[in-house]
């Protein structure tokens, strides 16, 4: 089996499908659960299936400092080093390598940078970048691209998506032909829509299995992302999956499948289950709050996690309140059972034709607000 995207329900603009690789299927839309360094923190991969997950993200960038791709790719690959035998995504490294700052240096050929490990140096080009990913095994592999920053000038964005352009074209090239595993190319442009439309047009020129927007979610604000998403979006190819990097919040997932997009990545539910938060359909819950420790009640109703199934929010908050490690377990569990209950939900709503009264619904629960304690 090679890699194919079926589309089997269109409710406005928003798609639901199935991304069909070797490894497994993918359902669209879709959440991956970020295992930045092999692993999603406080989870056991049986676990992070057994919320709904159909596929992972690894970190490029962390990968090839520690433990390295070589030793990976020595071990068996990253599905046999971290357990996990369904897809695997695996970002191109550039957003990180941008995020670095003084420590890095950027020219035609790539981007040299030092160690936030030990400060080795290190050189990180398109073609490094695919080799890394091929050594990691990656179903599903991103080209290499600069994070244009927000705000940007005209100027800069445009620069700066003509760079992106020309190391997506040498990822394709290094990337070679290799059937069961996919690119995806990254469409950049700011919040200018003649420069995503030129992106747009390149990357289809150069040929992807797939299509990131890239350069969002990096501090714009939700309004500004929705504006660009209401024309970038259908800049892509529309029989190919369209995912939007690094979101996000509920309501930014929910926004953006309205607009057309297929697959999201986001820290936020792994993050948010170690420092004591919980997200439910009525939005996120504080378990440090003094007003959980005599509270009985489950962190959700009607949610199957162990979290929920087992456990009060009085227990929840004691646990999170004396740091024990059991804590971030269940709530990074609960959390990211709510995500793809979430994604469950909007797939179910598309293929009824019921997209707009769910959307309604998700936000009259969360403007209603965590019901506080008898």
């Amino acid at each position: 089996m090679g890699f194919r995207f079926d589309i089997t329900a269109h409710d406005g603009r928003a798609r639901q499908g199935v991304i069909a690789t070797p490894r497994g299927e993918i359902r669209t839309p879709a959440f991956m659960p970020v295992g930045t360094a092999a692993t999603v923190k406080a989870m056991l991969p049986a676990s992070v299936r057994e919320t709904g997950a159909d596929i992972l993200l690894g970190n490029t960038y962390h990968l090839m400092l520690r433990p390295t791709a070589e030793r990976i790719a020595a071990l068996g690959g990253l599905h046999r080093f971290m357990n996990w035998d369904r897809p695997i995504l695996t970002d191109s490294g550039g957003f990180q390598v941008m995020s670095l700052a003084a420590l890095r240096k950027m020219t035609e050929e790539g981007v040299r940078f030092a160690s936030h490990i030990d400060g080795s140096r290190h050189m990180l080009s398109p073609e490094r970048s695919m080799e890394i990913q091929r050594l990691l095994g990656s179903d599903i592999v991103m080209s290499f691209d600069e994070c244009t920053p927000f705000p940007a000038t005209e100027e800069v964005a445009r620069s700066s998506m003509e760079l992106s352009m020309r190391w997506a074209e040498r990822s394709r090239v290094a990337f070679g032909d290799r059937p069961g595993h996919a690119l995806f190319g990254i469409q950049q442009g700011s919040v200018y829509p003649h420069l995503r439309a030129e992106s747009a047009a390149r990357l289809r020129e150069i040929g992807f299995d797939g299509y990131a927007l890239g350069g969002l979610a990096v501090g714009e604000g939700q309004d500004v992302m929705f504006e660009v998403l209401d024309y970038a979006t259908d800049m892509l190819p529309e029989d190919k999956p369209r995912y939007l990097m690094g979101v996000g919040k509920p309501d930014d997932i929910v926004g953006a499948v309205q607009r057309g997009v297929d697959m999201f990545d986001c820290v936020l539910p792994s993050r948010s289950g170690r420092t004591g938060q919980g997200w439910t359909a009525r939005g996120p819950v504080n378990l440090r709050n003094a007003r959980h420790r005599d509270d009985p009640r489950p962190l959700e109703e009607g949610c199957d996690c162990p979290a929920c199934t087992g456990y009060s929010r009085a227990y929840l908050h004691h646990v999170i309140r004396a740091d024990e490690i059991i804590g971030s377990m269940l709530l990074t569990w609960h959390n990211l059972r709510y995500y793809q209950r979430l994604m469950d939900g909007l797939r179910a709503a598309i293929v009824a034709g019921a997209l707009d009264s769910f959307v309604a619904s998700f936000h009259a629960q969360r403007a209603a607000g965590d019901i506080p304690p008898l």
